[in-house]
């Protein structure tokens, strides 16, 4: 069992590339963290905080449209023979729930 772990390992050599390539790769990698670190083009809080505001504005609207047009078709669908469905294909609404659609979670 011994000879056949010796025989699997890694020689010296292979060894010696390796930690060549992990040594390339680990300053590769220390450069981009480098570039990152130093750029200057992050976001300032302003341009967070307006686009946080717009988000929640937009989900607000998302929100009272979705409610609206509920609303509209209930009392549509409170005269139609037919199922919800039947009319919505009928129709051609598409809803959220058919293309698995939800809100944002709020920020």
């Amino acid at each position: 069992p011994e000879l056949k772990d010796l025989n699997s390992s890694m020689t010296t050599s292979e060894m010696v590339r390796e930690i060549e390539e992990l040594r390339k790769d680990c300053a590769s990698y220390t450069e981009k963290l480098e570039m990152i670190k130093s750029a200057t083009n992050h976001v300032t809080p302003e341009e967070k905080e307006k686009v946080c505001s717009e988000q929640k504005l937009y989900c607000k609207e998302w929100r009272r449209r979705k409610r609206m047009a509920t609303e509209l078709l209930e009392a549509i669908l409170e005269g139609y023979p037919k199922s919800k469905k039947q009319f919505f294909e009928e129709v051609g609404i598409e809803t959220d729930e058919d293309h698995n659609v939800t809100l944002p979670a709020a920020v």
